[in-house]
């Protein structure tokens, strides 16, 4: 017996137990026996126990049969059965030949949703990536060196780790949807027999409800639930779509029980994504939950030299320091900037400069001249509450405390371009989780209590921030 030529059968029932029920397959195919596999006449035979099993495969199971043998011995395949009876105590051996595909419904019922076996090969499906987003022009910094590394890893091993599913969260412009791009564009160069997706939430929900209006649901169900690895972007958008969100949850069930990978993209951490049920965001919270948070500076000034040295640009330090500091932690307003600068410089045959740059950011980003600071946020609180700053960064519990705590940490993510995370080691060197809770619970408080919202207007009136 050739060993290969029985794994590639015991591969064949590991697709045939995915594609019928626990009871079937062990009544059906089960008892079914490797025989042999000529190579030259692409002949595979295998042994049945009764000709009641031979007629039933044959009636009901051939066409089963005839896709998994084809996907994996190939198109060219022949199937024959011994059947092995026993007469007068001695076993009886007969050969026939499969008969092949027949238009006989299976007994299941009419349903004719395709199984994972229609679905097309890794080759012949669009993963829908885009190739130019990796992680080789991924430029790590402290703002995302945890997603990254992780990241990497998941591309690496998909659905071997404990990141699955692997929930990335952070504003727009800071890269998340460049990650998952490179996640998806690295795992199918390691692995390219796996069956990779990226999809917006969008377009899942564009597909869902189009499913829905010609009939073809299981269709759209199934094909995603023959996913390795499914990558999905701005899943916030389906917060009121209850319809979507309970299709995506058996989809998740499977593919999470199957070890598939599933990679998330959200502008807010599952705690924030309203409408949604407990019992999938729960889901969504048994792998990791990162962080992506907007570039700083540094971070900013690495990403465009490393554009420049890609793209053959010349950009003088000043004007690179300049625009870091002014796009507002945006990658897009990076990206925006740099390509403005070349086409101005290009069609008027003008050196990039200072000037130029001044007169881009201008146009490209909305800058604030007199931007607010932590510390005067902080400032500003603890003399309307009369409290100490270092009493706020202390560990006390005290009700006072905590609530100039809360509300500078409120009036920090609505007035700077921070991310929680950011804030939260500003202000008592807390996590994003605390500034997070403390926000929800500063907003909850200013919709019922009228004398709250007023301390709160006049904290921000003393700002005299400009508009």
């Amino acid at each position: 017996m050739n060993n290969s030529h029985k794994a590639l059968w015991d591969e064949c029932l590991r697709l045939i137990e995915a594609n019928v029920s626990e009871q079937q397959f062990k009544t059906w195919f089960a008892p079914i026996v490797f025989e042999s596999y000529s190579e030259t006449e692409q002949k595979l035979l295998v042994q049945v126990p009764s000709p009641y099993v031979y007629e039933y495969l044959e009636q009901y199971y051939v066409g089963l049969l005839s896709k998994v043998l084809a996907r994996v011995f190939g198109t060219s395949v022949k199937l024959s059965y011994r059947i092995v009876t026993v007469k007068a105590h001695h076993n009886v051996t007969t050969d026939v030949e499969s008969e092949g595909p027949t238009d006989i419904e299976q007994p299941q019922g009419t349903n004719k949703a395709p199984t994972t076996l229609d679905a097309a090969t890794p080759q012949q499906l669009n993963p829908q990536l885009d190739a130019k987003k990796t992680f080789q022009n991924f430029i790590e910094g402290d703002s995302n060196k945890l997603p990254r590394t992780v990241g990497l890893s998941i591309a690496e091993h998909p659905g071997k780790s404990t990141f699955n599913p692997f929930f990335i969260y952070g504003p727009s412009g800071c890269g998340k949807t460049h990650l998952i791009n490179a996640i998806g564009v690295r795992c199918k160069e390691t692995y390219p027999q796996k069956r990779v997706l990226y999809v917006s939430a969008r377009l899942f929900q564009v597909q869902f409800t189009d499913s829905v209006r010609h009939n073809t649901t299981n269709d759209f169900i199934n094909f995603y639930q023959s996913i390795d690895v499914l990558i999905v972007d701005d899943i916030q958008e389906w917060m009121n779509s209850p319809k979507t969100l309970d299709t995506f949850f058996h989809i998740f069930n499977h593919l999470f029980r199957m070890g598939r990978q599933i990679i998330l993209a959200s502008d807010r951490p599952p705690v924030d994504l309203q409408g949604m049920k407990d019992r999938l965001l729960t889901r969504f919270a048994c792998g990791l939950i990162a962080e992506l948070e907007k570039p700083n500076v540094q971070l900013c000034k690495d990403i465009l030299v490393a554009k420049c040295r890609r793209d053959g640009l010349k950009i003088p330090a000043d004007v690179i320091q300049y625009i870091a500091e002014t796009a507002n932690g945006s990658v897009r307003d990076l990206e925006g900037v740099v390509n403005s600068l070349m086409a101005y410089s290009i069609v008027y045959n003008t050196n990039v400069d200072m000037r130029l740059a001044e007169r881009i950011i201008k146009r490209a980003v909305k800058v604030d001249n007199h931007p607010l600071t932590i510390d005067e946020i902080l400032e500003k609180v603890c003399r309307h509450y009369k409290v100490e700053q270092r009493q706020v960064f202390s560990k006390s519990r005290k009700r006072d405390y905590v609530q100039v705590r809360q509300v500078s940490m409120y009036l920090a993510q609505k007035y700077t371009k921070m991310p929680a995370g950011r804030i939260g080691q500003l202000i008592g060197n807390r996590d994003h989780s605390t500034v997070i809770h403390s926000c929800n619970a500063i907003e909850q408080r200013l919709k019922v209590d009228l004398a709250f919202q007023a301390e709160l207007s006049s904290i921000e009136n003393s700002f005299k921030l400009k508009k």
